[in-house]
């Protein structure tokens, strides 16, 4: 019997331990550990299991074991600050947690040499259980060898940024460029390496330009998901690789999200697994203008919790559903909920203290909700340093700078965030929050185009109807401004300018929230 798991294979009778073509090697006790925690993966098997199974009962430190344990990660990819793969349970034991297939049909290495000629693989890996991507070497489309150098370095940076995705499996370097000068076939490489997403591109350069030209591609299918082309000058060669990695990543993840929310949506709905519960709260998540969605995401996020209870990402989902009830007026503002929300991302930092996006989720909900600013200022200024591609936690960081009273800032930001995800389903919130900062500082044309444009796709979006009616009426636009108001009014009758502090963020400067209340009054927005 052999156990295949991300890009490995473990051939337990043969005792080898393959990884793509290679074998990698590992000392008897370590194999010995792999094999029972593998074989015993649907349980936590407690450190007297180890010591009865590997050290047949002899008396041994944990210093030693924890060093077997180590190095058994080691060979695997894994570490004991990730556990992808073996997870440590305080006061518990351990668990194999990897997706693991069983397969009796003959590695890549018993194949004959012919066979590997012809089929380099005819062992299909099985799929991580969370979205996985590889990204192979750019195709050079000249015969200049400072472009495969140029090239391979974007590459390796667009695998080194993805990574910082704790949501994305994705394949390391050394599997990828395995096929680097071949011709590849995306649903075969799908295969090969396991993986449910394929990017692949090409770099052409002419006198002193580049062109990068690249397409996510659905492996199993074929279907392109996304594809785009950036066109650069070739001056400082390493701030060009940076442009491109920003531009891909940024577009690409998003375009992963989408992909795997319809995935969800097409899976039968007892398929009750908690990544598809997320997967469908987060579809729900993004209709931002309806309460039953919102209300839908949190009881799904809340599901998916059940099911696991430790997915980090859940809890922080689940704590931005109570942003969005606050900000559409659909919240009491009770204590208990603040006390739910302080619960809900404090669960989502403890367990995701180096995950992104839980860290901006849950920092967006303590600023909001909880009103306590600098914690959650800081906490999505750490998300960026984690992972400076997440087009959310630019977008909240935003929001963040505008309740500082730093509007400048806070344009700079929502503008980072649309360039690095212009299809994002929260760009009409970027565009609110844009309107917004120019409403702050007296730009009151421009801030009517912006909240405009925020309402092009969700002409119920509460945010920018306020600032739609607040930014026309000092504009003088009255017309316009009546419209607005009186479709926010049909969203939200209970709204006046005495409760309108209830469903703003927390302005620290006095002089934003009395402009808005302002402007809104003077639109007819009762007392």
């Amino acid at each position: 019997m052999r156990y295949l798991f991300e890009e490995f294979v473990f051939d337990a009778e043969r005792r080898e331990l393959h990884r793509g073509p290679e074998i990698v090697r590992t000392t008897p006790q370590v194999f010995d550990l792999l094999d029972y925690l593998i074989r015993n993966r649907v349980r936590v098997v407690s450190k007297d299991d180890l010591v009865n199974a590997i050290w047949k009962g002899r008396i041994i430190s944990d210093a030693a074991l924890t060093t077997r344990l180590n190095a058994a990660r080691s060979v695997i990819g894994d570490s004991g600050e990730e556990q992808r793969l073996i997870k440590t349970l305080p006061r518990k034991g351990y668990r194999f947690i990897g997706t693991v297939r069983e397969s009796d049909q003959p590695s890549r290495v018993e194949a004959t040499s012919d066979e590997q000629v012809d089929h380099p693989s005819t062992l299909a890996l099985a799929l991580p259980d969370r979205p996985s991507v590889a990204v192979l070497p750019f195709t050079i489309l000249s015969s200049d060898p400072d472009q495969e150098y140029f090239a391979d370095g974007v590459v390796e940076e667009i695998i080194t940024a993805l990574s910082r995705f704790k949501s994305l499996f994705v394949i390391a370097r050394n599997s990828s460029f395995a096929y680097k000068g071949k011709a590849v076939d995306i649903k075969q490489v799908g295969r090969e390496l396991g993986v449910r997403y394929v990017l692949e591109g090409s770099v052409r350069r002419a006198a002193d330009r580049v062109r990068i030209a690249g397409q996510l591609v659905e492996a199993a299918t074929g279907a392109q998901l996304w594809a785009n082309r950036f066109d650069g000058a070739l001056g400082d060669i390493f701030d060009l690789q940076e442009q491109v990695t920003e531009s891909v990543v940024g577009a690409m993840a998003p375009a992963v999200e989408r992909a795997e929310i319809e995935r969800a949506k097409r899976k039968p709905t007892a398929s009750l697994d908690a990544y598809t519960l997320y997967l469908r709260g987060l579809a729900a998540l993004y209709l931002f203008t309806s309460r039953q969605a919102n209300d839908e995401a949190l009881q799904l996020f809340s599901n998916a919790i059940e099911l696991d209870p430790e997915f980090a990402s859940a809890y922080g989902r689940a704590a931005s559903c109570y942003v969005n009830a606050k900000t559409n007026g659909w919240s009491a503002n009770t204590s208990d909920e603040i006390d739910e929300v302080t619960r809900l991302a404090q669960r989502a930092l403890d367990l995701g203290k180096d995950d992104a996006v839980a860290l901006c989720r849950s920092g967006w909900a303590l600023a909001f909700v909880v009103r306590d600013l600098e914690r959650g200022a800081a906490l999505i200024d750490r998300a960026l340093m984690f992972n400076a591609n997440l087009a959310e936690a630019w977008a909240y960081g935003g929001y963040v700078k505008l309740w500082l009273g730093e509007p400048e800032l806070a344009v700079e930001r929502f503008a980072h965030a649309m360039r690095l995800s212009p299809l994002d389903p929260r760009t009409s919130m970027m565009r609110a929050g844009t309107a917004y900062a120019h409403f702050f500082q007296g730009r009151y044309d421009q801030a009517a185009s912006w909240g405009a444009m925020a309402l092009q796709d969700n002409p119920d979006y509460q945010a920018g109807l306020r600032i739609n009616a607040a930014s026309n009426a000092m504009a003088n636009r009255s017309e316009e401004a009546h419209k607005a108001l009186a479709r926010l009014r049909e969203q939200n009758p209970s709204l006046c300018v005495s409760n309108l502090k209830d469903v703003l963020g927390p302005y620290r400067r006095p002089e934003d929230l009395s402009r808005l209340e302002e402007a809104l009054r003077r639109v007819g927005l009762p007392e």
